[in-house]
């Protein structure tokens, strides 16, 4: 070391100068020439496309390509299978150097929950705009009678009433039923009294007549099994026939009745009915 140290001393500076920029000269010659090697410049390959396939192919295609694969997020997306690539980062057909990583977004196997709001009372393109913006769809529409005419009476998923509150998939299909308005034919008033509300409820749903308020008179514990003392529209009028009888009230398809119930039942006497006495 002190030879090669002494050699380089006693040459003349100018030779040192020169013996110094040539090895720079040298050194940046091979540093132009190896970097397209250590760059990778000029392996230039096209981007496949692979939205659509199953991950585990789409993953083995572009490694087959010469890249590495990286599963970025996760998406929910009903109309494409589960698993499927939803999106690719580069793009297809995109050109760049081989061994970089394509970035996947993949459809969800399970659909997220989403948690429904009461659209009752809604008009059907309300409902409808509210059902878009939580990413859900709307299914078919139903009438029945009801003075709330083009409104939604009910929701129902798979058939079945969804209430607010209760959790649906990302997607899910809800269908409505809307009030069409009054029936065009007057019927009988019902006479409820005596039977339980459950009964009650049962017999004027099968006339398509609406239950209005339930007012309980004294201290009931079980309102099904209550028993109806009271109903407005009553199911006679003030009106006689004929014969001097009572005729009917008249009533319409989609109207509401309010109903009274007590724990006590209505006493039956000469066939006529005795409500129990006011349970304020």
């Amino acid at each position: 070391m002190k030879k090669f140290i002494q050699k380089i001393t006693e040459k003349p500076l100018w030779v040192n100068i020169l013996a110094g920029l040539g090895i720079i000269l040298i050194l940046i010659i091979l540093f132009f020439s190896l970097l397209g090697w250590i760059t990778g410049y000029g392996n230039i390959t096209k981007v496949p496309s692979v939205t659509g396939q199953e991950v585990t192919a789409a993953t083995q295609l572009l490694e087959q390509a010469g890249f590495e694969v990286e599963i970025q997020d996760s998406v929910y997306v009903d109309s494409i299978p589960k698993l499927a690539v939803v999106r690719q980062t580069p793009e297809a057909d995109a050109s760049v150097k081989t061994g970089r990583t394509i970035y996947l977004t993949v459809n969800r196997m399970v659909p997220p929950q989403v948690e429904m709001p009461s659209l009752i009372g809604y008009s059907v393109k309300s409902a409808e705009l509210y059902l878009q913006s939580l990413q859900l769809k709307m299914g078919t529409v139903t009438y029945k009678p009801d003075i709330a005419r083009n409104s939604v009476l009910e929701q129902l998923y798979n058939g079945v009433t969804v209430k607010e509150g209760d959790k649906v998939p990302l997607g899910a299909t809800i269908s409505f039923v809307l009030g069409s308005g009054l029936g065009g034919n007057e019927m009988d008033v019902p006479n409820l009294i005596g039977m339980t509300l459950s009964e009650a409820r049962s017999y004027l749903s099968s006339m398509s007549i609406n239950v209005g308020a339930v007012v309980a008179l004294g201290a009931i514990r079980d309102s099904a099994t209550a028993f109806v003392v009271r109903q407005s529209p009553e199911y006679l009028s003030d009106m006689l026939d004929e014969a001097g009888s009572r005729t009917p009230n008249k009533i319409r398809q989609g109207q509401l009745m309010d109903i009274y119930i007590s724990s006590i039942a209505p006493i039956r006497d000469t066939g006529r009915i005795i409500p129990p006495p006011n349970q304020n």
